[in-house]
């Protein structure tokens, strides 16, 4: 129930994210270029063009200018308010960029895991091309080298901030699915003797490697870019939103023929998101059709109930495209689907699995659908991390200077909670509506059941029952 939940926060937040990539691949078949120019109507005397040699040195003379990369993206993308308790006026364009982000994902998801299995055929492999493009282009730029060697050579010091490891963690988390559920949903559908332990190693391998190799393609275009403005490679990389939406395009700009690279670039951007939702819609939807079976495995049922669920969650996001919109995103990002409550419910998954169900019990699971007996260890560091981050817990900010107000942080807390909770509430209400004695009711609860994980009835019982394979 905890993973569902954070699923359905990261299904509110993702598709903002898609609706900003969609945004900019429009723009980017623009014969002009908008976030490489300043003659722009949103734009301010303190802007400065990239394009321009002589706007380039005074970049580096100027503190207070902007680049017209940055003024696009928060003056024109998100018309940014003053902050959170300034909501102001629903986006209309992000609104239809929102729109057609979901109407695409409910068409490719509406059927099943059968049908949204084909379309991620394409959507999964296609991205490598317009990555193995970029690559080349990155690297063949003048200033590469000097990004390659920021990115492979790490700062000891840094080393040393526990945040670093933090969000390292975190995003490791997310790329992985830790304490999300969705692999355990897409597990379910595979047959019950498919080679998970294998499948477990290539994933791992096959993201490990995509990361390491995309990290050469980005910081190729990052030193390309520090060269072009006279400034350090530290100066221009950005973390977060910035590098998809600010810093890369900026960089394109500079380079011949840009319209073809930031196309290439979004559209890579947009294949791989809607990948990523197809994994958090999948094991929402298929959550809650487990928990009503009756009802949803009905006849166009299934459907309707996926029609719904991208409703409410359009209405919801409708909050997240107004002027003061990144502020609530950043806010569900930082509390509700990162940070302390994966973090919890990874420790509790972990004692869960090694010490109620038993490593040794999971492992004879294993052994008898695949043949091989893997080695399951404790996972104590999910424990040390999320005492770690709760140690060194810091409020959000936002572009590192505007603080939330506190009923905000509130807020932010009441969504990390609310899924925390659901562990220890939904253990002591498995507690009070059992039988017998406290102590029966705990050894009943932290029981396994001796037969159903090694019989061959795991497979699900439905006309979807395939091998999904991402």
């Amino acid at each position: 129930m905890a993973e569902l939940l954070i699923l359905i926060y990261d299904s509110i937040i993702y598709l903002v994210i898609l609706a900003w990539t969609l945004f900019y691949l429009v723009f980017s078949f623009s014969s002009q270029l908008p976030w490489a120019s300043c003659g722009n109507t949103w734009n301010t005397d303190q802007c400065v063009d990239f394009t321009s040699l002589n706007h380039t040195a005074n970049w580096t003379s100027k503190i207070t200018t902007t680049s017209a990369a940055t003024e696009f993206w928060e003056r024109r993308v998100l018309a940014i308010s003053g902050g959170i308790d300034e909501v102001g006026s629903v986006r209309w364009e992000l609104m239809l960029c929102l729109l057609a982000c979901w109407a695409v994902c409910y068409f490719c998801i509406w059927k099943g895991i059968r049908y949204s299995g084909k379309v991620v055929y394409f959507t999964a492999t296609f991205p490598y091309l317009m990555l193995l493009v970029l690559l080349v282009r990155g690297l063949t730029l003048p200033g590469a080298w000097e990004g390659v060697q920021f990115y492979l050579y790490p700062d000891p010091v840094r080393l040393a901030d526990p945040q670093v490891w933090m969000e390292a963690g975190t995003q490791v988390f997310f790329s992985y699915c830790v304490g999300r559920g969705s692999q355990t949903v897409l597990g379910s559908f595979n047959k019950y003797n498919n080679n998970c332990y294998m499948d477990s190693f290539w994933l791992c391998l096959l993201n490990g490697c995509t990361s390491f190799v995309a990290g050469f393609a980005v910081f190729s275009v990052l030193g390309f870019m520090a060269q072009k403005q006279g400034v350090s490679v530290a100066m221009v990389a950005e973390s977060g939103p910035g590098l998809a939406f600010i810093a890369f395009p900026q960089a394109a700009a500079m380079m011949p023929f840009p319209q073809l690279w930031t196309v290439c670039f979004f559209f890579m951007l947009l294949l791989l998101g809607i990948d990523t939702q197809f994994v958090i819609m999948e094991g929402v939807i298929t959550s809650f059709i487990d928990l009503f079976p009756v009802t949803l495995r009905r006849p166009r049922y299934r459907e309707g109930f996926v029609l719904l669920f991208c409703l409410s969650c359009f209405l919801i996001q409708l909050t997240l495209i107004t002027e003061g919109g990144i502020f609530v995103f950043q806010l569900i990002d930082y509390y509700g689907c990162s940070g302390a409550c994966v973090l919890f419910v990874a420790v509790f998954e972990s004692l869960a699995v090694g010490w109620i169900f038993g490593a040794d019990h999971m492992e004879d699971a294993i052994k008898d659908m695949t043949a091989q007996r893997p080695c399951i260890g404790a996972c104590g560091k999910y424990l040390n991390s999320f005492i770690l981050h709760m140690v060194d817990y810091k409020p959000l900010k936002f572009n590192r200077w505007y603080m939330y107000p506190d009923w905000a942080y509130a807020l932010g807390w009441a969504m990390a909670l609310s899924s925390i909770l659901l562990v220890p509430l939904w253990g002591i209400g498995k507690i009070c509506v059992g039988t017998g004695s406290l102590r029966q009711r705990l050894a009943v609860l932290c029981h396994p059941d001796d037969e159903l994980p090694l019989t061959r009835q795991g497979n699900r019982q439905n006309t979807e029952m395939e091998t999904f394979k991402i």
